[in-house]
């Protein structure tokens, strides 16, 4: 099992009731790469290697993950009653038990829950889905209101390092104007995107303004974290939630 100093527990204001977990690369089997705690099962690493990664987590869950496959896009599984490795980008869950787990390599993770700990989700929301719509049709399969919600981002790429098309900002400022705070010019025509930002503004506008967490790069903490954009071929971490 990962030591606990390899994993993080988000620091959010839920009912005990609400459990959650991030992951680092620390404390698997895995060769570099992968190296150690790759929970991808898509990015080319020994099969039987991640299982077993998967597996040191056990102890931990109440009950295997629900496994997404994830493509950027804006379907929200239910966690509830998905069968194995839905094509999703998020998932949430009322049931004791049913844990909900999104993978990332700089691609923000957002957890969200209702102040009472009824439902949980969890939200693979890297710039493709967030401009999809992931978020908001997370927000709104949970059917709470979103007044109500309580919401963490977990580790992904930092703003200094996560240059990106004139195109990607476009498209982020057509849907909300005010998104355009959130990009810092670069050179030759390159903006310098906060996703942190992004995910804030698209959550606000929902009415969820209670948001923790933010601030941890993938990209600048290579001991810690896995980075696509820093390594190209790399292993993956998870963000995980569930009732107890």
């Amino acid at each position: 099992m990962p030591q606990t100093e390899h994993l993080i527990i988000p620091d959010w204001p839920v009912p005990t009731h609400v459990k959650a977990l991030q992951t680092t690369r620390l404390g698997g089997m895995s060769s570099a790469p992968y190296d150690s705690l790759n929970l991808g099962s898509h990015v080319g690493d020994v099969a039987l290697v991640v299982a077993r990664n998967r597996m040191l987590l056990n102890k931990l869950l109440p009950s295997e993950p629900v496994w997404l496959e994830q493509v950027h896009g804006a379907v929200v599984a239910n966690a509830d009653q998905a069968d194995c490795r839905p094509q999703a980008d998020a998932c949430f869950a009322r049931h004791r038990a049913s844990v909900c787990v999104v993978l990332t390599a700089d691609c923000l993770p957002v957890l969200l829950c209702d102040q009472q700990g009824s439902v949980v989700g969890a939200v693979h929301a890297g710039w493709r889905g967030m401009v999809a719509g992931v978020i908001e049709a997370t927000v709104k399969a949970m059917a709470v209101e979103p007044e109500n919600m309580i919401a963490w981002l977990g580790p992904a790429i930092s703003q200094s390092a996560f240059e990106v098309g004139a195109e990607v900002r476009d498209e982020f400022c057509a849907a909300h104007p005010q998104a355009s705070s959130a990009f810092a010019p670069g050179l030759h025509g390159k903006w310098f995107a906060d996703i942190y930002a992004l995910a804030r503004l698209r959550l606000n506008t929902l009415g969820v303004t209670h948001v923790y967490g933010g601030g941890l790069c993938t990209y600048a903490d290579k001991e810690k974290f896995f980075s696509y954009r820093r390594d190209g071929v790399t292993g993956r971490m998870g963000t995980f939630v569930w009732l107890e």
